[in-house]
């Protein structure tokens, strides 16, 4: 197999034969020195069963190569990984800065056991103001950046883009609502009631006037918060002495709302515009990295983050991290670092190329930049603390669920099952996951109830739905369990007959190797009653005041509050659905002005073809569509 010379080539050879007795260590690696040259790449090793041990880059693959293959000079966790290497793999780059970002694809792709690994990387919120409509829309927006308008973030949480977004409403007046519930709007909402919306949907701004409020509301998402204040304060006094009162007492309350948004930032730097400040304090052979966002001179809020180490060095881990961190989310012009990377000049230029202009990595020594950095470091390492000790309380309770369930060894990945509905209808299924490290919500699963057999209600139906379906994923993804997403213990809110219809599909699949309890409400369905059922064995119950309890409580409320949530989720979605929606070829712009012209989606369904063809943007085959579309319907 090969690729364009110019785009790189792979090189596959060796790729593990399966045996227990193949051949491994530096011997394997000396090996593949007489087929690669001195290109730059990346490399892959694997051990007896084609798992991939370690992905790493080369300037120079031969010579990288050829250290492994010495047997002597390793740090421990080094010579571990060469003595489980049974065979390599090759792809070879043009540049080393193109080696460094396949090398983090693949290691985020693959999560290889001696790596560096990032576990938690959700998108951020950010702030958007639209600009296909003539009055813009402020909103929080997570996920890719396609939809037109300016983007404002990232933010640490959702919670801080919430805040944000509450008092610059209070600020500036902007609409929140959706186009097509701003198209068919007659009067105003609560939102102009309680002083968070001008009411462009109704004309009490004109466009003009809106444009001045939107104009206004992006310098200071920018930055420029005193002259947004400054001109708020002028406009107070010139009002004021026009006796127009209520506008100068209007003004006023947009003042005092602006201030608590700056307030609520916390510490803004002065010298610093927009720059990410990263600090990793390690300890115990763990890590914490701290992420703090600053954007406009603003504080922008931060978040923890612990890596798996594999027992690499702080240059390593942080250089992984910043790698990872940034794959899918552009850098800030400025990363100011805790610590040095190896290859600090390749990084910048690799970050750089992904968005265009340049980006430094910086080490401050002195000033605010430092200031910052060690008040990072500061809560890294109080962070880390935390986690240790919340890991050691974890550890304790795995061991006693083992303890009091008979399991061979404390569960590592426990998965609990819970369904939501009402009278059956927008049925869900929910999965949460726990482990050492506490709830694993990257893990998380919703399952919508697709099966047409299950009558209305009912659960145990529902539940083997679930199962199957999660499962079946289980057994094409991952038949030989080489990964960390199979269970070790499932958790499944019911009794006896929940645990029935588990095992009917656990034999069905031939998965009898994974232990299953069923969590009961105990006598008058108080909590600390619970009742487990284990197959085949008498139901019991553990002591009132037991933590084990107490977990396995924490366990199924979180399933339960995870499933109560997908649930309402679903069905408020289904309220508010407009049939315009599923009508193939209408999108946002058609479906407003449809909204417009007709002033809801029944009369657009109760209207004749000449009524359809006449509204602005709608062709005599759309106007067909969508005529066939409602009247198929009956």
């Amino acid at each position: 197999m090969a690729y364009n010379r110019q785009h790189g080539s792979i090189i596959e050879e060796g790729q593990g034969s399966g045996a227990a007795d193949a051949p491994t260590g530096h011997g394997v690696i000396d090996g593949y020195l007489k087929t690669i040259d001195g290109s730059p790449g990346v490399y892959r090793m694997l051990d007896v069963k084609g798992a991939v041990l370690y992905v790493g880059k080369a300037r120079n693959l031969k010579k990288r190569v050829s250290n492994y293959a010495k047997p002597t000079g390793h740090s421990a966790r080094i010579g571990r990984m060469i003595s489980a290497t049974a065979s390599m793999m090759f792809l070879t780059t043009t540049t080393e800065t193109e080696a460094l970002l396949l090398e983090q694809n693949l290691i985020k792709q693959l999560k290889p056991r001696y790596n560096v690994l990032l576990r938690d990387d959700k998108s951020f919120p950010n702030i958007l103001v639209t600009k296909d409509h003539d009055y813009p829309q402020i909103k929080k927006h997570r996920g890719k950046r396609t939809e037109a308008g300016e983007y404002f973030g990232p933010f640490a949480s959702a919670g801080a883009v919430n805040r944000t977004l509450n008092q610059l409403q209070r600020v500036f007046l902007l609409r929140d609502c959706t186009d097509s519930v701003f198209a068919a709007r007659t009067r105003p909402c609560l939102q102009h009631q309680i002083a968070r919306c001008c009411a462009p949907c109704v004309g009490k701004v004109s466009q003009e006037e809106y444009g001045v409020l939107v104009d206004t509301a992006s310098k200071f998402l920018k930055g420029q918060s005193r002259e947004v204040q400054e001109n708020l304060v002028a406009e107070m006094t010139k009002a004021s002495a026009a006796l127009e009162f209520e506008r100068a007492g209007a003004l006023r309350d947009r003042i005092n709302a602006l201030t608590q948004v700056q307030v609520t930032q916390g510490i803004n730097p002065r010298t610093v515009s927009e720059a990410d400040v990263i600090a990793l304090h390690m300890e115990g052979g763990q890590a914490c990295v701290q992420v703090f966002f600053i954007r406009a001179h603003q504080n922008w809020g931060n978040r923890a983050y612990f890596p798996r180490t594999s027992g690499a060095e702080a240059a390593e881990v942080l250089e992984g991290f910043i790698g990872q961190f940034y794959d899918n989310k552009p850098p800030p012009r400025q990363l100011l670092l805790s610590h040095d990377i190896e290859n600090r000049d390749l990084m910048e230029e690799a970050l750089g190329l992904k968005i265009g202009r340049k980006v430094q990595l910086l080490i401050p020594l002195r000033g605010e930049k430092k200031e910052l950095v060690s008040g990072a470091e500061r809560n890294a390492r109080e962070s880390l603390a935390r986690q240790m000790a919340e890991t050691a309380s974890q550890a304790r309770l795995l061991t006693g669920i083992a303890k009091a369930f008979d399991l061979a060894a404390p569960p590592k990945r426990i998965e609990v099952y819970d369904n939501s509905h009402i009278q059956g209808t927008n049925a869900v299924g929910a999965m949460i996951v726990a482990g050492p490290d506490g709830f694993m919500k990257s893990s998380y699963r919703k399952f919508n109830i697709k099966s047409e057999d299950i009558t209305p209600g009912d659960d145990f139906g529902m539940m083997k739905e679930v199962l199957m379906r999660r499962l079946k994923r289980l057994l094409k993804e991952d038949p030989e369990r080489k990964s960390d997403n199979w269970p070790d213990l499932l958790l499944i809110d019911g009794g006896l007959g929940q645990i029935s219809a588990v095992r009917q599909i656990m034999e069905e699949l031939g998965v009898t190797d994974i232990p299953y309890i069923g969590v009961a409400k105990g006598t008058d369905r108080d909590a600390g009653k619970e009742e487990f059922y284990r197959p085949g064995q008498r139901v019991f119950a553990l002591p009132f005041n037991d933590p084990v309890l107490y977990f396995i409580q924490r366990l199924r409320d979180e399933a339960h509050r995870f499933a109560i949530g997908t649930h309402r989720a679903k069905r408020k979605k289904a309220a508010f659905a407009n049939p315009l929606d599923e009508v193939a070829g209408v999108g946002a712009g058609r479906k407003r002005a449809l909204l417009a012209h007709f002033g809801s989606a029944k009369a657009v369904g109760r209207a004749g073809l000449a009524d359809l063809k006449a509204v602005d943007g709608i062709s005599s085959a759309l106007a067909q569509v969508i005529y066939d579309f409602f009247h198929d319907k009956g």
